[in-house]
């Protein structure tokens, strides 16, 4: 299930709102800039499908995206629990960070973890199966796929160097529990 938790950038232990409704959770970050919305497959998608097959069944959306901002390439990635390089990609987004174009993710399987530190604020947002999120370029963010990553998702880019991430050298990713799916919120 979808989650926002937003914290005071002081303290991570006490969540100034928690919510699980999408609605809510779509309201809130716009209010930072940030795109959130649920998708719909058109048609099933079965695990081992093909790139091609993946983007096929969300097809409208893609275009809508692309139409609207932009994007000049939409691949597709998978990552599973048991990629002996798990440790290396969790750990490469784990520290605050931010793209000099914006990050646009939707989840088709699996989820992951976006924390978005903006002003003294923190929002943390589970993504889910069917989410999509676009965190605006220069918005400071971590990134956690969990020690046991498992998710596919559509990555959307204008300029795919333009996704490097660019360190701020704090330590309030340090400072935030790490993401640990299914454990109680």
């Amino acid at each position: 299930m979808s989650r926002l938790r937003i914290f005071h950038e002081n303290d991570p232990t006490t969540p100034l709102l928690a919510t699980t409704d999408g609605q809510a959770i779509a309201e809130e970050l716009s209010r930072i800039g940030v795109t959130f919305e649920r998708w719909e497959a058109s048609r099933p998608v079965a695990p081992g499908a093909t790139p091609e097959e993946v983007m096929a069944a969300y097809r409208a959306d893609i275009d809508r995206l692309v139409a609207e901002r932009g994007f000049r390439t939409v691949d597709v990635i998978s990552i599973a629990p048991d990629n002996p390089q798990r440790e290396a990609l969790r750990a490469k987004f784990l520290d605050e960070h931010f793209h000099k174009e914006d990050e646009v993710r939707f989840f088709v399987a699996g989820s992951g973890l976006f924390t978005l530190h903006v002003d003294d604020k923190v929002y943390e947002v589970e993504c889910v199966k069917g989410d999509l999120i676009g965190v605006p370029d220069g918005t400071r963010h971590w990134f956690d796929m969990g020690p046991e990553p498992n998710f596919v998702a559509i990555r959307f880019f204008t300029e795919p160097d333009g996704w490097v991430g660019h360190f701020t050298g704090t330590d309030i990713a340090s400072r935030f529990p790490r993401y640990e799916p299914g454990a109680a919120a």
